[in-house]
C-alpha cells in the first residue's frame, strides 16, 4: 500500500462512526425528549440509552450508563464555563452536542472552547441531527463555516500560546494555501475556485494535511495552524500561485 493510499485508510477509519450509537437525552421539556427518541428509534444504528430533564440527573446518567453522544439542550448549563467541563470530566469518552434557540457568536464561542463537539439549533431537521450525531460519534466535529470564523477570531484575538517547540510536518506552498482558506471559513468548493482546481483534489489535499499534523477535522485544522503560527494573526499564509485548470 502507497503512503497515500494508507493515509486515506487512516482518515476513513478516523470518520467511521461506531457500528452502534449510545445516544443520552437530556432536555427538560418531555415533548422534545419523546420527539427526539422517536427519531432514533427509527435508525438501526442508533439507540437511546438515558434521559435527563436536569443537569443533576444528567450528571447521574453519565456517571452510570456507557454512552457515545449526549444531545444536550442548552438551558440546562447556565454556565457553560464551570458545569461543561464538569462533565467532561465524568464522562470523559463522552461526546457532547448542544442544542441551542438561536447560534449566536458568544454561546458558540464558549461552548466549544469548553470541549462541545457539535452546537445545533432547536430547529434542525431530523436528517441534519442523525448526521450530526452519526458524524460526531465517529470523532469529527459538527461546525458551519461561520461558527469556525468566530472561534478561530476568538482563538487569535485570546493569544495561540506560539509554537509548541518541536518540529513541525513540512506543508507544501499549495497546502499552505489551503490552510489559509480554511482558516477563512471557505467551503471546499470555494477554495477550488480560489486556487484553479477542483473540490476532489481539495478533498484529497486535506486526506494529507489532516494526517500529516495529526487533526480530524477543519476546526482542529485551522486552531492547530493558529496555535503552531502556521497562520499569522494579520492573515492567512501566503497564497500559491494559482494554477489553470486543463480544459
Amino acid at each position: 500500500m502507497t503512503r497515500a493510499a494508507a493515509a486515506e485508510a487512516e482518515t476513513d477509519k478516523k470518520s467511521t462512526p461506531p457500528a452502534h450509537i449510545r445516544v443520552i437525552l437530556a432536555d427538560s421539556q418531555a415533548i422534545y425528549r419523546v420527539g427526539l427518541r422517536k427519531v432514533f428509534a427509527l435508525e438501526g444504528d442508533m439507540e437511546v440509552v438515558g434521559q435527563a430533564e436536569s443537569l443533576e440527573t444528567l450528571r447521574e446518567v453519565v456517571e452510570t450508563t456507557p454512552a457515545d453522544v449526549v444531545v444536550l439542550e442548552a438551558g440546562l448549563i447556565s454556565a457553560p464555563a464551570t458545569m461543561l467541563p464538569e462533565l467532561v470530566r465524568l464522562a470523559p469518552e463522552i461526546k457532547m452536542i448542544v442544542q441551542v434557540l438561536e447560534i449566536d457568536e458568544a454561546t458558540t464561542v464558549e461552548l466549544y472552547r469548553r470541549g462541545v463537539r457539535g452546537v445545533i439549533p432547536r430547529s434542525i431537521s431530523p436528517d441534519l441531527l442523525l448526521k450530526c450525531v452519526r458524524k460526531i460519534a465517529a470523532g469529527e466535529t459538527w461546525i458551519d463555516n461561520r461558527s469556525v470564523s468566530w472561534v478561530i477570531e476568538a482563538y487569535r484575538t485570546n493569544g495561540a500560546g506560539g509554537a509548541q517547540g518541536k518540529a513541525q510536518p513540512k506543508l507544501s506552498p499549495k497546502e499552505l494555501t489551503i490552510i489559509g482558506c480554511i482558516s477563512k471559513g471557505m467551503r471546499n468548493r470555494e477554495i477550488a475556485d480560489q486556487i484553479g482546481t477542483t473540490e476532489q483534489v481539495i478533498k484529497n489535499y486535506l486526506r494529507k494535511v489532516y494526517d500529516k499534523l495529526g487533526v480530524s477535522d477543519r476546526l482542529e485544522l485551522a486552531l492547530y495552524c493558529i496555535q503552531n503560527q502556521l497562520v499569522p494573526k494579520s492573515g492567512s499564509p501566503t497564497p500559491a500561485p494559482a494554477t489553470k485548470r486543463k480544459a
